[in-house]
């Protein structure tokens, strides 16, 4: 026992070996091959499914042959079970011999099912796992593609639920195509095959079952599709609202507002019941007529092939023969109709994902200039920018300019467009008119990501993901060495609290970093800036939330590592850009004010009323 255990856990290991090379080594299901098929076949769900297999056709075949050798008992059986009732009943010097080869085929067609079923799973099961791997990863690629504009408007529970419930759908889908429905397919059209080669008028018999399946489809069809969309919908919603509420924890918890959360919440589960409840109804009255109307064909099957044996048409045996193959078409016919649900909700899953990967809010990088160096000069020439079904425009014919080196920090009332200014130079906005300007070259004509890979952004609210603490600071510069790293770490002042830890470096990062401070957390995220050693620096005011004593280790880190760079700062604390080379007042869509800090505070204007407010 002990040995076959450990031979089947090899060979366990070797599939998952086989599966993985194959994945990583093969591109005969190239994520553009999915996406041209969505694109392709856009209204039509079924195309895009089939498409999506493209180049593992041949492998498909595969499984569908080793399953009709694997399935083929199940059709033999009603012969043999003929056979030996008719030799039985009507015995002859040869009878026992008759009734032994009858039963020797069956235990030949038996037992080959364990090897062609699982040759049938393995192709099948490679070929639909890979996709599914390939789909996810495709929608993936497409999420890092979309604008910033999109993210912020779709919410990120609906874009999970994409992610892994529809393709999951995506996936039964293919099993219900590509097994079940083949399988029902060869029964019924074996089952045929048989009875139209023994007796015609049987056949015709069989044949009139067919009207009454697509009569019945058709009564529920609309319904069903209907149903099975609100349900979907339903659940992104409810996908949305579950994340909300895990991240609205600390604060619902803080306020004592857990009975109106669970309330909240509890409302949203309901819809997504009743919608549930109204899909497994119109399923319910679906099976049950279908299975009504079968039921009655087969029993008139019975009664009529026994009219017939009884007239000395057909032979005893045969209505056995006849009344199993009948059952079996009823019970396929049943399957197609009982499948169109589950059919439904995977389609609806296709178009689902589609809305993704046909999604055209995309940032326009193609063949426009890899940007291989900057200095970090910064030109707004009359820029404008208005968001979509915004009212009024939040930039007016703005300009300024900001040398190679120097700093530049923006202040103003919340909503006055410092954000926007700073998401301009990133490039996740784009003006509307206007240029933006990079070492004098339109940042318009730019391949953005190379643009970016010269950039380092450090925001109000760190993101920290789980890991170490190593991991979260080398997050896209995995290969640097000990000693850079090191020195890194003393530049954001984070040495002292590196060195305390146990695990150092290799500490574990819990969700969203609660394991550590707000300060700790803001110096990770400088010493990240670090790493990256950009030319164009963007600090979202990184002290506005922290103590004083966690505000002065931030602002030292901050001070080295704007040397030498250019900085652009969304400030709040105006105590903390006296040193900047200039500061714009942004308000009413345009510069108030701009000037170094003590030529503001003489001028006694916007900025001389707003630091004096803070004092």
């Amino acid at each position: 026992m002990r040995y076959r255990k450990g031979g089947i856990a090899v060979m366990a290991g070797q599939e998952e070996h086989i599966f993985r090379e194959k994945l990583t080594t093969e591109k005969d299901i190239d994520e553009d091959v999915l996406v041209e098929s969505f694109k392709r076949n856009e209204n039509n769900s079924l195309k895009i499914l089939i498409g999506i297999y493209k180049g593992q056709y041949f492998q498909l075949f595969l499984s569908v042959f080793f399953f009709a050798v694997k399935h083929s008992p199940v059709w033999v059986l009603p012969i043999v079970t003929a056979n030996i009732i008719n030799i039985a009943t009507s015995p002859d010097g040869n009878a026992l011999r008759g009734i032994c080869l009858n039963a020797a085929v069956m235990m030949i067609l038996m037992v080959q099912n364990v090897p062609t079923n699982y040759l049938h799973v393995y192709c099948y099961a490679k070929v639909v796992r890979n996709v599914e791997c390939r789909l996810r990863s495709a929608m993936v690629r497409k999420l890092q593609q979309l604008s910033i504009t999109y993210h912020n408007e779709m919410q990120s529970g609906r874009l999970q639920s994409k992610i892994m419930r529809d393709v999951e759908q995506i996936e039964t889908l293919s099993s219900q195509i590509f097994i079940s429905v083949l399988s029902i397919i060869m029964n019924i059209a074996v089952s045929f095959g048989v009875v139209l080669g023994s007796s015609l008028t049987v056949f015709w018999f069989f044949l009139a079952t067919i009207p009454v399946a697509v009569v019945i489809r058709n009564v529920f069809r609309k319904s069903i599709n209907a149903r099975n969309r609100d349900f979907r919908k339903e659940m992104e919603e409810t996908s949305v609202k579950v994340m909300e509420m895990v991240e609205l924890i600390p604060v619902t918890r803080a306020h004592a507002l857990e009975d109106k959360e669970t309330a909240r919440l509890d409302e949203q589960l309901r819809n997504v019941a009743e919608r549930g409840f109204r899909l497994d109804i119109i399923q319910s009255y679906f099976g049950s007529i279908s299975w009504v109307a079968f039921q009655c064909f087969q029993v008139a099957c019975l009664a009529f092939t026994g009219y017939l044996a009884m007239k000395g048409t057909i032979r005893p045996g045969d209505v056995v023969m006849y009344q199993t193959y009948f059952s079996t078409i009823v019970n396929q016919v049943s399957n197609v109709i009982n499948l169109l649900p589950v059919i439904a909700k995977g389609l609806e899953s296709v178009n689902s994902v589609g809305d993704i990967l046909l999604c055209a809010d995309v940032e326009e990088t193609g063949n426009r200039q890899k940007i291989k160096e900057v200095k970090g000069d910064i030109e707004f020439r009359d820029v404008c920018f208005q968001f979509r079904n915004a009212d009024h425009p939040v930039i007016r014919h703005m300009n300024f300019s900001v040398n190679a080196g120097e700093t530049i920090a923006f202040v103003g009332a919340s909503g006055a467009g410092k954000t926007t200014v700073i998401n301009l130079v990133i490039g996740f906005l784009k003006a509307n008119s206007g240029q933006i300007l990079i070492d004098g070259r339109d940042i318009g004509t730019f391949n953005l990501r190379s643009y970016r890979q010269h950039i380092a952004v450090v925001p109000q609210t760190p993101i920290l993901f789980t890991g170490t603490i190593r991991e979260n600071i080398t997050y896209g510069a995995a290969d640097i060495s000990d000693g850079a790293l090191r020195e890194i770490i003393k530049a954001a002042n984070l040495e002292e609290f590196v060195d305390s830890l146990p695990e150092g470096v290799e500490t574990k990062v819990t969700e969203h970093g609660a394991n550590l401070s707000g300060g700790q957390r803001q110096r990770i995220s400088i010493a990240r800036a670090f790493v990256r050693n950009p030319k164009i620096l963007i600090l979202d005011e990184a002290t506005s939330a922290l103590d004083a004593v966690s505000e002065k280790k931030i602002q030292d880190s901050v001070e080295r590592l704007v040397k030498d760079r250019t900085t652009l700062i969304v400030a709040h604390r105006l105590s903390t850009i006296r040193n900047a080379d200039k500061i714009a007042v942004v308000g009413e869509g345009g510069l108030l004010e701009f000037g170094s800090y003590d030529e503001l505070m003489e001028k006694q204007g916007e900025f001389y009323k707003m630091r004096a407010l803070q004092v």
